[in-house]
């Protein structure tokens, strides 16, 4: 358990919107319980410092990668990734020494960052495919980008519908189909061959959110898969509540895999502090 009345620094950090919590975990060596627990208390937007998400930085005791990126949800549950939050976590790395461009992983997975005035690239060591399915008698895609994604196309009157996107993506992410973890749900409306806007539902935060990294990804693919691009290489962007992603991939259509595949975005500084336990 952690001390009574212990401070905790931290920096408040976005990506296009999608706010996160970060700390510096290399010398405090908090464990993953002790995390959980304050990530539940400084996510809390009434009660704590408020984000969609809490980060730690750490070292890699494996020595496979540079870094450790922890990443919990504000209600202390594990994300497979967090694409904005890795976007945020490259920025903050490099104010504390890192280079530019280093290399971090998240659980089993290592991941590349590269670093430059204010907008961070991260390459996912990810092969994936677009799958289909139907649920409710809607179709969808199934898209997996380290961790779980459905997307649903839409119009655009319905991209506005704050409440009908939330009842929906609520319904979705906990629809038994997706048991036990449940999955991120995405609503797209194609802008135009490589452009899409999107509306995330995110687990976890149990809401819709201003961005979703991993979830422009899953979009990115999705819109592909719906216009049957073909073989190549791509760059879409993606539009959000909070600006615009970009992500690059390619396609092989022998195989139907997308790969080579890279999340692209500003991040911000908003504050620093301490928070007490």
């Amino acid at each position: 358990m952690m001390e009574e009345s212990m401070s905790i620094p931290f920096v408040k950090m976005h990506g296009t919107g999608n706010d996160f919590i970060l700390f510096d975990n290399r010398n405090r060596n908090l464990n993953d319980e002790q995390i959980t627990s304050l990530s539940k208390k400084i996510c809390q937007r009434r009660f704590g410092a408020g984000s969609d998400g809490f980060i730690a930085l750490q070292f890699d005791e494996t020595k496979e990668a540079d870094l450790v990126m922890v990443f919990k949800n504000p209600d202390g549950s594990d994300a497979g990734m967090c694409g904005n939050g890795a976007r945020c976590f490259g920025g903050f790395a490099v104010t504390l020494g890192a280079p530019q461009t280093f290399t971090f992983r998240v659980h089993q997975n290592i991941y590349k960052a590269v670093v430059r005035d204010h907008n961070a690239l991260i390459t996912f060591p990810l092969q994936t495919k677009v799958t289909e399915l139907i649920l409710e008698g809607e179709p969808l895609l199934s898209v997996y980008t380290n961790t779980e994604h459905i997307v649903c196309s839409t119009v655009q009157t319905e991209l506005n519908n704050i409440q009908m996107l939330s009842e929906k993506g609520r319904r979705y992410r906990f629809h038994e189909q997706f048991e036990p973890k449940g999955t991120n749900v995405n609503f797209i409306y194609g802008l135009g061959k490589n452009r899409v806007s999107l509306q995330t539902y995110e687990r976890g935060v149990e809401n819709l959110t201003y961005s979703c990294g991993t979830g422009a990804i899953a979009s990115a693919l999705g819109w592909h898969h719906l216009q049957q691009a073909g073989g190549g290489s791509y760059q879409y962007q993606i539009e959000v509540q909070g600006g615009t992603l970009t992500v690059h991939f390619s396609f092989q259509e022998e195989t139907s895999l997308y790969e080579n595949i890279l999340l692209e975005g500003p991040y911000s500084f908003v504050y620093e502090g301490f928070f007490y336990v």
